[in-house]
């Protein structure tokens, strides 16, 4: 099968996003063509690049797998695909596939590139993997042990995930932590406690931060206990974040740690590939559970509009899913 023209979204400004066609060609060798179903918008670092607030000193590592063009744009961004695959080796032709990909009608990529979705699970469910694939990194960086306290700070999309993913370790108690109420009825549905800032529980012994903001870090440090450790999960782009490192952070002997989806953590590393992590990903997403952090839908078509509502007016949005067909 060939496609002559694909559709792609590009970030042609900031703020100001478009469809463009692009031209395409028959797969070669090792190589398939991918026509999407759904992607997903991953709302936090996808409104720091349609506005445009990647720094700098940060182009070359947050390029995305296939990004075409450059920071601040026009650039083609995006990384949760899920398609069929059309042309290529035999035994894929027809598989679903989860690819790390911008949002686009159909594309190429090498075999290497794509990720089987397991039958147990909907290609709907499937635009949530690569966001689990994050929360699964940030929780292998906390390394919760069995009956810890741990509190997640931030209820987005990732923060969810690290909450639901932390409630499965043997007599965990997890506590969502977040400023808007309308969370609680999230919390509720993936089996988790849930309090505003100033009601959340202190002394946890892991916190993991996912608010991307100067209070939500604040506050994860406020709930740690001695020697915690504090995972910050967000990303701030541009923005400069004051970090309240004084009053008993030095007293209670605390760990402020960065986790990044884009390394597996040194403890794992020696036998787990980032291939394997995504499969973990795709195999956990069998749980009709997460369909509640699917929170809206649209067409392809109007993904402009969609992406400058998400990023400037997100309201109670967690993972937009675009569909295709």
């Amino acid at each position: 099968m060939s496609v002559e023209a694909a559709r792609s979204f590009w970030v042609v400004a900031p703020g100001r996003g478009e469809i463009r066609a692009e031209a395409m060609r028959a797969p070669r060798g090792e190589e398939v063509l991918v026509r999407t179903l759904f992607s997903g918008i991953s709302r936090g670092t996808e409104a720091l690049v349609f506005q445009g607030r990647v720094p700098p000193s940060e182009f070359l590592r947050m390029r995305a797998p296939f990004q075409d063009g450059d920071f601040p744009g026009p650039v083609k961004y995006g990384y949760a695909c899920v398609g069929i695959v059309e042309d290529g080796r035999s035994d894929l032709r027809g598989q679903r596939v989860f690819v790390l990909h911008p949002h686009q009608s159909h594309f190429i990529v090498p075999m290497g590139a794509i990720h089987v979705v397991p039958d147990a699970v909907p290609s709907e469910r499937a635009v949530l993997a690569a966001n689990l694939e994050t929360a699964i990194n940030g929780l292998w960086d906390g390394r919760p042990h069995i009956g810890d306290r741990v509190a997640v700070v931030g209820g987005g999309t990732v923060g969810c995930l690290v909450a639901w993913l932390a409630s499965r370790v043997v007599g965990c108690q997890v506590e969502l932590v977040d400023v808007n109420p309308n969370r609680a009825r999230i919390a509720r549905a993936l089996g988790v406690d849930f309090a505003e800032p100033g009601q959340a529980q202190p002394e946890a012994d892991v916190v993991l931060h996912a608010s991307a903001t100067a209070a939500g870090l604040d506050t994860a440090l406020r709930l740690a206990g001695f020697e915690a450790t504090i995972v910050e999960l967000s990303w701030y782009g541009v923005d400069v974040v004051p970090a309240p490192l004084g009053r008993a952070f030095h007293a209670k002997r605390l760990t402020l740690k960065s986790s990044q989806v884009g390394h597996v953590p040194d403890s794992q590393r020696g036998r787990w590939s980032t291939k394997r992590r995504m499969a973990l990903a795709l195999r956990l997403l069998a749980d009709p559970t997460l369909d509640v952090l699917i929170t809206g839908e649209s067409g392809f078509d109007s993904l402009p509009e969609t992406m400058e509502a998400v990023a400037t007016s997100p309201g109670d949005t967690l993972c937009h899913r675009i569909r295709y067909v």
